[in-house]
């Protein structure tokens, strides 16, 4: 299966939008990296390189915006969030500006750059402040879809990424709509939901459940926030339980936000697979996932599980 690295697409999308003269792009001296280099080979006079001061870089961005632009600002997750949340809040999202904050780097698989690079919490972090919309693309042809969806979305956004290269398996060119999740796989046992490259291993998970009799059902969140209730209750009606999958702390991600749609309008037996309350380490980034129970394998065996509290319900 074809690997691609969501950030370079991310770039590509950018070299695309700056066709539209109200695109300005923004880093924090990481243009390489978060890919934002090939906006400024296309469009420099409206590229701005801030260096490390990512705060300031979102006070710019925003006063940009204010002004009628459309800003894309990047640097990596930990940084986007963590140093730069008052920005966001008081400067960003409190006044509705179209500023889109687009952090690479994101999860435990950023590997050998250890816990201080590794963004676990982004997702809750940015999903607790209102008017903003929250995505994790499930590859690199989503990330480019995403781009250009947010691109035209006034307001502001926040799409994490990954480091490394994901398996592609999200047709090219497919439209990306805000708030919409999409079921890759129809099933009937057991449904497992996943955001970012875990959608990858929900596909793989579902293939072995498969092999054991066990028909598995498999929703792409991309969306986090709008989060799509709809088929996510729809889906765990049928099915009767529910997995999530998330590179991200199981606090405040992915998981929480389908335990608080379900616990509303559809209470069911729910597993969360992600980081379990801990920082990560250093590490390659396989090993890495593995240990911190990341993979199809840990799908699995919790989908064992709540199947199993379905059938003593």
């Amino acid at each position: 299966m074809m690997k691609a690295a969501q950030r370079m697409y991310y770039g590509k999308a950018l070299a695309k939008l700056a066709e539209r003269k109200d695109i300005v792009v923004l880093d924090a001296d990481l243009g390489g990296s978060t890919r934002t280099s090939d906006f400024a080979k296309a469009a420099k006079e409206r590229f701005i390189q801030i260096g490390i001061a990512e705060q300031n870089m979102i006070g710019i961005a925003s006063g940009l915006a204010a002004a009628g632009k459309t800003v894309f600002a990047s640097t990596f997750a930990v940084f986007a969030t963590g140093r730069c949340w008052e920005q966001i809040r008081q400067s960003v999202a409190y006044p509705k500006l179209n500023v889109k904050i687009v952090a690479t780097h994101c999860g435990i698989s950023v590997g050998g750059d250890g816990a201080s690079h590794q963004a676990l919490e982004d997702i809750a972090i940015m999903r607790a402040l209102p008017n903003m919309i929250v995505i994790s693309p499930a590859d690199a042809n989503e990330a480019y879809a995403a781009t250009m969806a947010i691109a035209d979305h006034h307001g502001p956004c926040y799409m994490r990424m990954g480091r490394a290269d994901f398996p592609l398996i999200t047709p090219e060119g497919a439209q990306f709509t805000i708030g919409k999740a999409a079921v890759l796989r129809e099933g009937k046992d057991v449904t497992l939901i996943g955001t970012g490259q875990m959608v990858t291993s929900c596909l793989n998970a579902a293939d072995a459940l498969s092999e054991k009799g066990i028909s598995a059902e498999v929703i792409n969140i991309s969306t986090i926030k709008p989060l799509d209730q709809e088929t996510i209750v729809s889906s765990v009606s049928k099915t009767g339980c529910v997995v999530t999958a998330e590179e991200h702390s199981i606090i405040g991600g992915l998981g929480s936000a389908v335990s608080e749609c379900l616990s509303e309008n559809r209470p069911a037996p729910q597993a969360r697979v992600g980081v379990r309350d801990s920082f990560g380490e250093s590490g390659e980034p396989g090993e890495l996932m593995k240990k911190y129970g990341l993979t199809a394998e840990d799908i699995i065996r919790a989908a064992g599980d709540v199947i199993a509290k379905k059938v003593k319900k």
